[in-house]
């Protein structure tokens, strides 16, 4: 009980009612119930917060699957890679080769300019072409505004 002390004695309830302004604790206890339903709705969801905040705590301690969230962002990267496959196939064939040398295997844009022998501006114009084509293929597969 709060405020009481170990040894000390419990205040019996007549004792309570007159520290409350000589009314009787009957009528006290009864309002303590119309206005605590809203700190026991209050105390209700506190437990119920903590008690999944354990649960979810005990879950991920085992350890024994992965997470929901791998496993969302494992299919969530699938279906990117998906896309961005399909939309490749979108681009001409000099902008996949561009952009495909450029971001794929690592390639400068002089170095790219190097294999097929083609002059560095062009390059960087095939490149610029196919990545905002593939930023608005990308756009619409996700429904992204761009």
């Amino acid at each position: 009980m709060a405020g009481h002390e170990p040894g000390q004695r419990l205040r019996p309830p007549v004792r309570a009612a007159r520290q409350h302004g000589g009314r009787r604790l009957r009528p006290l206890l009864a309002q303590g119930r119309a206005a605590g339903g809203g700190i026991r709705r209050a105390v209700d969801r506190v437990r119920s917060v903590r008690a999944a905040s354990d649960r979810e705590r005990r879950v991920a301690e085992r350890g024994d699957g992965p997470a929901f969230d791998e496993v969302a962002e494992a299919v969530e990267g699938r279906l990117e890679r998906e896309w961005v496959r399909r939309c490749l196939r979108r681009l001409t064939d000099l902008q996949r080769q561009a952009v495909t040398l450029a971001y794929y295997d690592g390639y400068t844009y002089r170095e790219v300019a190097g294999r097929p022998s083609v002059p560095p501006g062009t390059v960087k114009t095939r490149m610029r072409d196919g990545l905002l084509r593939l930023r608005d293929c990308l756009g619409a597969a996700t429904g992204d505004a761009t």
